[in-house]
């Protein structure tokens, strides 16, 4: 398992939050994960097996939004 935390662009509207979960719940080896709105972060745990933080930054930069650092645990 490895923890890994994005940080993203500004989000500035609940449904932004909407989208960025159903794309990283989509991902297979994603074990858990949150959305922080206020913070705009995503921090996740993953199995290393089978994604990687470049694979979430991907998803989430893929529907619009830019991923401004990533930090693995």
């Amino acid at each position: 398992m490895q923890k890994i935390i994005l940080q993203l662009e500004e989000l500035v509207c609940p449904s932004c939050l909407q989208k960025i979960e159903a794309a990283v719940g989509r991902i297979e080896g994603v074990l858990q994960f949150k959305v922080l709105f206020n913070a705009s972060k995503v921090k996740a745990e993953i199995d290393p097996s089978k994604t990687s933080a470049e694979e979430i930054s991907s998803a989430i930069e893929s529907i619009g939004f830019n991923v401004l650092s990533q930090k693995i645990k």
